[in-house]
This record gives C-alpha cells, structure tokens and sequence, in this order.
C-alpha cells in the first residue's frame, strides 16, 4: 500500500517522472513548507488534495502561477519535458507575500506578473537563494494561522475556537482569508492527506489514525476527494487521465 502512496504525497502530492526536493534551509522554515523541481515526461499524473497555496515557475516560458488549494484530487497526463519549480507555502504566508486575501483561491490557478523581490530567471536557476533574496528583511506574519492549522486537524471547529479565545466566525474568517478555505474543508484535506502517508497498517487502524470515526466514514471522505475508495486507489483502478493542457 504505501510504495504508492509515499510516491504520490511525497513530491507535493503529485506523481511525475522526475521530482528533486530540495532541502528548506532554517532560514525559509518559517515562510516555505517544501520546494521541489519536477519534470513531466508524457505519464499520468496525480494531482491529491492540498490544503496549501503553492507558488510554481514553468521554468520553460519563465510564467510564474500562483495556485490555491485544491480540493479535489485530478488525474491527467503531463505534457512531456515540461519542467516547473514549485514551492508550497505555510499556511498565512502566501497572504503576506501576495498582500491579498486567498478566499477566492480554492481550485484556481493564476498567473503572476511579478512578484516584488522574486528575481524569475534566478528562481529557475537557484529557488533556494532567489526565495532567500526574495524574502529577506520581510517582517514573519503571524502564527496565529498556523496554530489554528495545527488545532484543527485534531478537534472540532468549536473546540479550536475555545482554544484559541476566538469566536467560531473569527476563526473561519482567519481561515478563508489565509487558506482559501473554511477551518473544516482544511481538516478533512488534511485528513485526506494522512491517509496517503500513512505506513501499512489495517485500514481501521490508519482510520483511527488519521482522526476518522471508523473504516467507513475513512473511505466514504476518501472517495469523496480522490474519486475511488482507497483500496481501489492503492490498486491502481483510479479515474481516468485526462490530457494537461496548462
């Protein structure tokens, strides 16, 4: 089971030919969650469920895309030799660099003109030192998100909420304007997403695990988001690819 799924979570939730992850220095922890350089060479791809905003170069037209969380898993065939650099971001930080709220975010994917401090041409030759330059001297946001983020994935909303002497309302606000997505989406992505890092195991176990009811409330959260059950998925009877044509 999880040769699979450890292939797929492991380079951003996707599964290409060629992926590189690079080391975050201490330096980038507190903004970047993971960077990576990925090639596509024409196979199917799988692009999971993330709860994060992901700022990625296609390295070959320079274009520079900002992409929100996505919040269904997509099956499709990568255009070969297609090279891009892709750093997922913390949860708050993509709102501090971009100056926006993410609330409309959720399943787009824009381009960016420019990023102030963001050199392109040095991005694709080097992320580590262009993401250094880029942000260095930049005040750190506030942890507040993150705390949240961390909260949620193992209590309720309302529990959080207590925990954190904020309101209900509050908390989703913090949550929308900093995710692009409301404190309960983000808990079941991230749900989603233990399960395909999970180590063999029984699948009631993985389910308790990963904060689930039971098995069944596990694979019905599962097909949800990946479109099969996860033995199916595990199996390879996944929906089929479709043609990428970004």
């Amino acid at each position: 089971m999880t040769a699979l799924f450890r292939r797929v979570i492991g380079s951003f939730g996707t599964i290409v030919d060629r992926v590189s992850s690079l080391v975050v220095p201490p330096g980038l922890l507190r903004w970047v969650a993971g960077i990576d350089v990925a090639t596509a060479a024409g196979s199917v791809a799988v692009d999971v469920p993330d709860h994060a905003t992901t700022l990625l170069l296609r390295i070959d037209r320079r274009e520079l895309i900002v992409m929100g969380p996505r919040t269904q898993a997509s099956y499709h065939v990568g255009a070969p030799v297609h090279s891009c650099v892709r750093v997922r971001m913390r949860p708050g930080r993509a709102q501090a660099l971009l100056g926006r709220p993410l609330r409309d975010l959720a399943d787009r994917a824009l381009p960016l003109r420019e990023l102030p401090g963001l050199d392109v041409d040095q991005l694709a030759a080097d992320p580590i030192a262009a993401l250094e330059k880029a942000l260095a001297g930049r005040p750190e946001p506030s942890g507040r998100l993150e705390e949240a983020a961390r909260l949620v994935v193992g209590a309720t909303v309302a529990t959080t909420a207590a925990r954190l002497h904020m309101s209900e309302r509050r908390l989703h606000t913090l949550f929308t304007d900093g995710t692009g997505l409301s404190p309960k989406h983000f808990a079941r992505i991230d749900r989603v997403r233990t399960v395909l890092a999970a180590d063999a195991g029984r699948w009631s176990d993985i389910a308790t695990a990963a904060g689930y009811y039971d098995q069944s409330h596990m694979t019905a959260e599962f097909r949800h988001f990946m479109g099969v059950p996860p033995a199916a998925f595990t199996a390879g009877r996944r929906p089929a690819a479709t043609p990428c044509t970004a």
